[in-house]
């Protein structure tokens, strides 16, 4: 009861599926610098959107930012960290 992390059996226990496995297979392939460029891509195109007077097509486009960070932020957990850690026996 005085363990406050988790075990290796409880890793084991919620393990990844198949397809979450493969998705970061795939995913920690690209370059996390890509997300990142693609943020800003959106930042700016945007911003030139909003400039030509396309409200909603320039708040449309500056709510793929996060995602975009995210998305780049869990790549580099996934290249660093991996997933099931514990149940490959790293």
């Amino acid at each position: 009861m005085g363990q406050t992390g988790f075990g290796k059996s409880q890793m084991q226990e919620h393990s990844e599926g198949t397809v979450a496995r493969t998705i970061e297979q795939q995913t920690a392939k690209l370059p996390s610098d890509v997300f990142l460029w693609a943020a800003l891509g959106s930042i700016g195109t945007a911003a030139v959107l909003r400039l030509m007077g396309k409200k909603n097509a320039s708040l449309f486009v500056g709510d793929w930012v996060a995602p975009f960070m995210l998305f780049g932020v869990y790549n580099k957990i996934v290249k660093t960290q991996g997933s099931d850690r514990a149940s490959r026996g790293h």
